[in-house]
């Protein structure tokens, strides 16, 4: 089992949208982000030419995630449910949540912006069919 990279004490709950460092505890977290320094993406960098790239492999979720991560990856025939989901289609329509979704993309803070878009009642709706998508209960139909 993992412990806190902060304190190395408890379980860690929680992921660093910066770093992706795990921490257990508000506490933690802002003893961590003073010293918090984005990681760099395991990908081909901009200063390769496109032939380079273009013979590649295009990449995986297995090239950024670690073992930690992928204790939490949604396998991906799960994943393509939610792109077959009319519930999910209907949701999308709404211009609003497509704002919603948007913004909760590009922000820098996706804390701050999480918080804000769980205040949302469209956002809440569609978070929470995409979790009966990703994870049905047995009583559930998906």
């Amino acid at each position: 089992m993992q412990l806190c990279n902060v304190c190395s004490d408890q379980v860690p709950k929680y992921r660093c949208p910066t770093c992706l460092i795990r921490y257990c505890s508000m506490h933690c977290f802002k003893t961590h982000k003073d010293s918090c320094e984005p990681v760099k993406p395991k990908g081909p960098t901009s200063d390769q030419n496109q032939s380079d790239t273009a013979a590649r492999e295009p990449w995986t979720p297995d090239d950024l995630l670690d073992e930690d991560d992928k204790s939490d990856m949604v396998p991906v025939d799960i994943l393509k449910k939610l792109g077959e989901s009319e519930d999910l289609k209907d949701l999308l329509r709404n211009p609003h949540l497509r704002q919603v979704l948007a913004a909760v993309d590009t922000a820098g803070n996706k804390m701050d912006i999480m918080k804000t878009a769980m205040q949302e009642p469209l956002f809440m709706e569609f978070a929470d069919q995409c979790l009966k998508i990703v994870e049905p209960t047995d009583s559930e139909d998906v």
